[in-house]
């Protein structure tokens, strides 16, 4: 008995851990009216599993309207769930059986996985009870074993039979009250192997206090919101000064505003695509996929703009030369790869679970953004290195600001991917699913906060073309061009300058720096 209580112990996870790697090999249902269309049963152990979906459920709350989708309760409800079994498992029962072929719908809480199944036998995981676990357990032959949890009746769980030789058994429609917070988990199991080659159809909805969001998703509703307030605001603040000093404006500038312009497309579509959801209970498919599109577009515009603008595009030279082919197919590269993992990660995606798969989408993405921050820190340095020899004050402060605000970013992001990691390796099961949607929201204020500096710094102003490139041959540099920056400059450049009569002697400042003719052969060939 102590060898078996001992195994029960070493076991109840690995039963859950089960379940959980069948989830990842399954797709989600396209609504948190979760909708199952010929699903079929996974063999584990002793036991055949159909997961039916994991949502975070929060408890129901004295109602706050009698009408609507945020009146308060939270259920699961069972609606139209029809069970299919063949001709010939039909055939191995005779109609004279008042029922026969159980099923049953399981439903608990992540923290009860424990009381989920027994012990070890045979080398297996048993879920299903046998005849000799039947003495050990004290559990009833031929149905899942469950032990009873802190709150009455849960785990729970729903049995259906099959009448006499039908070949379809149908569960009677019901809702679950959700009196516990939690997150919440449904699995249908059978443990007659005669049953082999059943089919589930039907449908379940899932109710939260506010709406049919699933708990994990219902904060990001709020967020975007906010985030589209935010955006706004940028956007109010940008064309005032675009409109103002449109003469002036520069092709960075131009492409700041659709990059501006991107971000708050998304934002808004995120927002109501998440409040088409909670109200309806099925995910608009259009309106994430498009959301997901936007979002991919502004991505890869603003990891190429900050590429190019690394190199210099626009201020030390005119054009990419030779490098233009290889940034687009950077750029081509990195839509595809994260369209396809925002496209999979949201497009029909309901369940609080995320699958396996996911990984082998995300590792082309990160592997993209490393090679995109190492161009673009070592572009970074040529370009600082270029500003500084030719003397070029202005633009010089101006790419250490913008060098020094990447480098933070970057810092937080290792940071907070290293948090990222750790939250997710202490939370296997979800059980943190409340505090989780702050992981995705991180990425969207980081990026906005970087967009907003980088407004700053480049924001139209009357003295915005004095950043542009210049090539009217103006510039003429010193021999003494390597000549360090330091405090005192001024006076190292005006003992240069008194050193050459023959030259036209010209005070240097940070406004007509930029008159200096800035392209040199070597940047002509580039």
């Amino acid at each position: 008995m102590d060898e078996l209580k001992y195994s029960r112990g070493l076991s109840k996870y690995a039963i859950f851990s089960c379940l959980c790697i069948i989830v990842s090999s399954l797709r989600a249902a396209e609504a948190s009216i979760h909708e199952y269309k010929d699903g079929a049963f996974i063999e584990n152990g002793n036991a055949f599993i159909f997961y039916g979906g994991s949502e975070g459920m929060r408890a129901s709350i004295p109602k706050e309207r009698s009408y609507g989708a945020a009146n308060g309760r939270s259920y699961i409800g069972f609606d139209h769930v029809r069970f299919r079994r063949t001709e010939e498992s039909a055939a191995r029962h005779t109609e004279y059986e008042s029922s026969n072929g159980l099923v049953q719908a399981i439903l608990f809480e992540a923290s009860d996985r424990d009381k989920i199944g027994g012990s070890a036998y045979g080398g297996r995981i048993a879920i299903c009870c046998t005849a000799d676990l039947a003495n050990v357990e004290g559990c009833k032959q031929g149905e899942v074993i469950l032990r009873p949890s802190d709150s009455p009746s849960w785990p729970l769980q729903i049995p259906i039979y099959f009448k006499g030789a039908s070949l379809e058994a149908f569960m009677q429609a019901e809702n679950v009250n959700i009196s516990k917070t939690g997150m919440y988990n449904l699995y249908f199991i059978f443990c007659d192997p005669q049953l082999k080659g059943l089919l589930v159809d039907g449908t379940t909805r899932w109710k939260n206090p506010s709406g049919y969001l699933p708990g994990r998703m219902a904060p990001l509703m709020t967020f975007y919101g906010l985030m589209s307030l935010a955006y706004l605001v940028l956007v109010a603040a940008w064309m005032s000064q675009y409109m103002r000093f449109w003469k002036d404006i520069l092709a960075l500038q131009n492409y700041l505003t659709v990059i501006i312009a991107l971000g708050m497309f998304e934002v808004t579509l995120w927002y109501f695509e998440y409040a088409n959801f909670n109200v309806t209970g099925r995910r608009p498919i259009g309106i994430t996929f498009w959301a997901v599109t936007f979002g991919s577009v502004r991505k890869t515009l603003s990891r190429l703009l900050i590429l190019v603008f690394s190199m210099g595009y626009g201020v030390v030279k005119p054009t990419l030369g030779g490098l233009t082919s290889k940034v687009v197919v950077l750029g081509v590269t990195y839509f595809i790869a994260s369209e396809l993992l925002d496209v999979f990660e949201h497009v029909g995606t309901i369940n609080d679970l995320s699958g396996k798969a996911r990984l082998v989408l995300v590792l082309p993405v990160a592997v993209l953004d490393a090679f995109f921050i190492v161009w673009i820190f070592t572009s970074l340095s040529k370009t600082l290195e270029k500003l500084q020899a030719r003397r070029m004050i202005a633009k010089l402060e101006l790419y250490r600001k913008f060098t020094n605000a990447l480098a933070v970013s970057v810092v937080i992001s290792a940071a907070w991917i290293g948090y990222e990691l750790y939250f997710k390796a202490t939370d296997p099961f979800s059980e943190r699913w409340q505090s989780a949607w702050i992981i995705s929201s991180f990425w969207n204020i980081l990026t906005f906060v970087l967009l907003c500096i980088i407004c700053f710094l480049w924001a139209p102003s009357q003295n915005s073309t004095r950043y542009a490139y210049s090539d009217e041959g103006s510039e003429n540099f010193d021999d003494e061009e390597g000549l360090p920056l330091k405090s005192g400059m001024n006076i190292e450049l005006e003992k240069v300058n008194a050193m050459k009569p023959e030259k036209k002697e010209k005070k240097i400042s940070n406004t007509d720096v930029f008159s200096l003719n800035e392209e040199t052969e070597e940047d002509k060939r580039e």
